[in-house]
């Protein structure tokens, strides 16, 4: 596989109603994640910062960054469809470390919205961003 296809390639779906449904999802949950929960961690708080170092993270504030961006510029790139699958990773890994690192210890209703974006984020992961986002525009050679 090369490394175009692996970034801007995408499963195919089928239909344009399966197509839709996942543009829909992506748009939601990459809009949601990047300004309702990055935008609130830009620039990373002290706080932030001290609960990465409590997770055991080397150079927290640097871990506490890429945090903060993978939930920002993550989301905003999964909202346009564009470098999906390693947007997606990077939000798959943040929000398994808030669900299983820092969250680990609390009930589950604590930790699923981090759980829910995680699971949506590894779907990308696998299916990329469908016939509707510019990953399958710039993947089909358009211009």
């Amino acid at each position: 596989m090369d490394l175009k296809r692996l970034v801007f390639g995408n499963a195919t779906l089928g239909n344009g109603a399966a197509d839709l449904g996942v543009a829909i999802l992506r748009i939601y949950t990459g809009a949601t994640l990047a300004l309702v929960h990055g935008s609130q961690k830009m620039p990373p708080s002290a706080q932030f910062v001290d609960g990465v170092a409590h997770l055991g993270f080397p150079l927290p504030f640097v871990f506490a960054w890429a945090a903060s961006l993978a939930e920002l510029l993550g989301g905003l790139l999964l909202a346009l469809g564009l470098l999906t699958r390693p947007a997606a990773f990077f939000v798959a890994f943040t929000m398994g470390v808030a669900a299983f690192g820092q969250h680990a210890h609390d009930p589950f209703s604590v930790k699923e919205l981090a759980l829910a974006y995680f699971a949506v984020a590894v779907s990308f992961i696998f299916v990329g961003s469908g016939r509707y986002g510019l990953d399958a525009w710039i993947g089909s050679g358009k211009k």
